[in-house]
């Protein structure tokens, strides 16, 4: 897991969005976490992971912005964005594993087109009926 130290991301409070009355409009229980992925002690892969990927969260300054306003209390907010930039931040220093491409098997492709042939024939099965009259 990568850590993220505190003074390298800012929170601020902003009133969420949507329905929610009284309680939404005079409390600021939504949170902002700015963090600028060039300023970061990340490690070089990780941030030009993150400065080329095309995410809509990345500002063009290379500033990843997440608004968390799912829970009702500030705190619980502020813990949701804190695990949200920590997946984000897991998921760019994943790497994945180059797929070969394969040629199918004789059987695999037999199958394919005894598939099609049974469809063809449940198809043809549904033309006009014309009767022995």
């Amino acid at each position: 897991m990568v850590m993220i130290p505190e003074y390298e991301y800012t929170l601020t409070a902003i009133r969420a969005q949507g329905a929610g009355g009284q309680n939404v409009n005079k409390v600021s229980s939504a949170i902002h976490l700015r963090f600028d992925i060039r300023a970061s002690s990340l490690g070089e892969f990780i941030k030009s992971r993150l400065l080329h990927s095309k995410d809509q969260r990345i500002t063009a300054e290379g500033v990843l912005v997440i608004k968390a306003q799912q829970y009702r209390t500030q705190e619980a907010n502020k813990r949701d964005a804190i695990a949200r930039l920590h997946a984000i931040v897991e998921a760019a220093g994943e790497v994945h594993a180059v797929r070969y491409a394969t040629r199918p098997t004789l059987a695999s492709k037999k199958r394919r087109v005894t598939g099609k042939m049974q469809r063809g024939v449940i198809k043809r099965g549904r033309g006009r009926v014309v009767g022995d009259e």
